[in-house]
This record gives C-alpha cells, structure tokens and sequence, in this order.
C-alpha cells in the first residue's frame, strides 16, 4: 500500500483514467506513455526555483511511443492530445536581457530587408501615380527626334572628329619611344605631352562651336574627348615615373643608351580601349568571355537608355517649358519648380550612373577581358564629402 501512495504510482494513475476517458488506450500504450513520462520528469531547478522540462524529448516519445502502442484510432487521438506538446507553462519565456529590434542599439544589428521590400512597394506605387497623372495631362511626348534626327544625318564634322581623335595617343606614343631612346630630355617630353593633351580636348570644342549639331551629337563626342585626355595624362604620368625609376637604377654611362623599359604600341592600344583611365603595362584578365553576360547587359543598356529619354521628355521637359523665368516670379515659385524637377533629374542622374558605370564598362571589360571591374565603390555609404570624395579617387 505504501508504493501505491507514491507521487509516481498516483501520476500513473491519473494518467491511465485521462486515457481510458479520452478513447480507451490498450495498457501497452499507458506503459508506453509512463516510459516517456519518467524519461522527460523534471530535469532539475536551475536554481531559481522554476522547473525545466526537455520539452523536445516529450515530444518525440509522444510521437514515436504512444502512436505505436495505441489499441485505436480513437485512444492514439486521445493520448497525443493530452500528452504531445513542445511547451510547458511552467518553462520560462524571459532568459535574459534584450532590447527592442528598432532600438538604437540593435537596429545595425539585424537585416532590414523587409523594411527595404516595403520602401520599394511604396516608391513604385508613388511614382506610377505621377507617371499617370502626367501621361493624364500631357499624353504621350516621346519624340525620337530627341535621340536622331536630321541633324544627326549632317553631323559628319564630328563624326570625323571622332575618327581623327587616335592620332593623339599616337603622338604620345612616339614621344615616349624618343624619351625611352634619350633622344629628347625629360622637359621636353612634358612640354610635348602637355600640348598633346590640350590639343586632344580643344580640337573636339573647337569643331562642336563651328558646327550646329545634335545635343546627343555633341555630348558624346565630348565624352570621348574627356575619356581620352584623362588617359593620356595617365600615360604621361606613368612612363615619366617609370623612366625615373630606370634612371636611379642604372648607371648613367652613356647619353644614347636605351632605357631598359618597355613602350610598347600594344599596351598602348588596348589601354585606349578598356575600362581604366590608370595606365600599366598589364592588367589583370579573366579566361574566357560570358557571351550571354554581354547580351544581358547590352539589353539592360537598351531598356535603361529608353527609361531615361522617356523621363526627360516626359517629366522634365514640361516642367520647364511650362515654368516662368526664376527672375520674373516669386521666390516661393521658383522653389517649388526646383523641387519638382528635383526628383526628375535624381532618377535620370541614377539611371546615367548605372549605365555608364556598371552596364557599359562591364560590357567593356567582358569583351576585353578585363579582370579587375571594380569600377565604383559604394559611394552611397558615405557619410561624409571628404568619404566621397575617397571612394571616387582612391583605388
């Protein structure tokens, strides 16, 4: 009698009469079920008074045990439902200290791509508004004369302008190869290369002031230009630094010895055309070029390019047109036509970026094989001008 009083004997007890109640549960599954019950009995207080439970145990002998050792549907039911469960009441909730996820110090601590998802839903919802409301009011004034027109048939000036622009890096190229050669002393090759240079910028100014061509016309030939000028810069900077660096080490026994390196018309060549505007003798290369990559990105340029002529005619052009002169209005007025061209002009500047910085000098470096395409840092992280500023010009 005395074992029958025992807190274990009782709990068996009063489990075996919840599972006769609930469906009649053979005695197979109760001695199955007071085998889980003593494997998952308290662990032990962990010294706050508070009993915890293996809670992940309890379930697996609820699922493995007592299916098995059910006489019928009817007692497997009734004894998953008063055993099975994966939390006690008992457990604690609270273990330790934490602070809320949009505090100020967890909020860096976490992802925020949801917040990010939402931004963006809100973003495209806003401006499809605008992009209605617009079409609403104005209708469709997508020309293509903005991209071609008549003009652009006429603009051979600068079309030969543009052909005639290598001569430039080939006369550096000549002038280094003299330098190399000692033929020439170093002042007068940064004499010449300073007239090349200036010369490769005014010449394309010169010939878009004398012709009345196309903006677009205009604009990439000066794009060229300025792409050009830079590199020859480099070029010049380079070979000066590496014929000094020549020069402190070897001897100086002889005026018409040749300096010992290379200038090299190849390395020039593939300089004018990749992605780069920092001169060297070699650049890193990948194996192989990813055909498919290309065309993706060409599509992308395509799609892109479009977006941007559709936001200028479309969005900024009105606003213009439709605007008083600043100098004849009210203040208030010019600054609400400035902020509303603000948000205009952000995006085509944004498109303009990704196009040119990502779409075009990656197509670039995949057909030349360029390895290094790190082309931009993550300037929007800066947080301040002089970060910028780093991020633009430091490699």
């Amino acid at each position: 009698m005395a074992s029958l009083d025992s807190p274990e004997s009782v709990e068996q007890t009063t489990l075996r009469r919840r599972m006769n109640a609930a469906g009649g549960a053979s005695f197979k599954g109760a001695t199955a079920v007071e085998e889980c019950d003593s494997e998952n009995k308290v662990l032990g207080d962990g010294g706050d008074g508070v009993d915890r439970v293996n809670s992940t145990t309890l379930s697996g002998c609820s699922e493995g045990k007592v299916s098995d050792g059910g006489a019928g549907a009817g007692g497997r039911e009734g004894s998953e439902g008063a055993i099975k469960y994966s939390y006690r009441p008992s457990s604690p909730a609270h273990h330790r200290a934490k602070e809320s996820p949009l505090s100020s110090d967890a909020i860096f601590k976490q992802s925020h791509a949801g917040l990010f998802n939402l931004c963006v839903v809100v973003l495209v919802a806003v401006n499809s508004r605008l992009i209605i409301e617009n079409i609403m009011k104005y209708g469709l004034l997508i020309r293509a004369g903005f991209w071609f027109s008549s003009k652009s048939l006429r603009d051979w000036p600068l079309l030969m302008c543009c052909l005639t622009l290598p001569v430039f890096p080939l006369a550096s190229f000549l002038v280094e190869k003299l330098a190399k050669q000692r033929r020439i002393d170093d002042p007068v090759v940064v004499l010449y290369h300073a007239l090349i240079a200036a010369a490769s910028i005014l010449y394309p100014v010169f010939v878009i002031l004398r012709y009345d061509s196309a903006v677009l016309s205009g604009v990439a030939l000066m794009l060229f230009a300025c792409t050009l000028w830079l590199k020859l810069v480099s070029y010049a900077h380079t070979n000066y630094d590496m014929r000094a660096i020549t020069k402190a080490s070897t001897q100086e026994d002889g005026t018409n010895v040749e300096l010992p390196y290379d200038v090299n018309l190849k390395d020039l060549v593939y300089f004018m055309v990749a992605p780069t505007l920092c001169y060297q003798m070699s650049y890193p290369k990948v194996a192989c070029i990813q055909k498919g990559r290309v065309a993706r990105q060409l599509l992308k340029l395509v799609i892109f390019t479009g977006l941007m002529g559709f936001i200028v005619e479309q969005c900024i052009n009105p606003i213009v047109k439709n605007s008083r002169h600043p100098l004849k209005g009210d203040l208030l007025y010019a600054i609400e036509r400035v902020l509303k061209l603000s948000v205009p002009t952000l995006y085509v500047w944004l498109c303009m970026f990704y196009c040119f910085f990502h779409l075009w000098l990656n197509i670039l470096a995949e057909l030349l094989q360029f390895g290094d395409r790190e082309f931009y840092k993550d300037w929007w992280n800066a947080r301040t001008f002089e970060e910028y500023w780093r991020m633009w010009n430091m490699p």
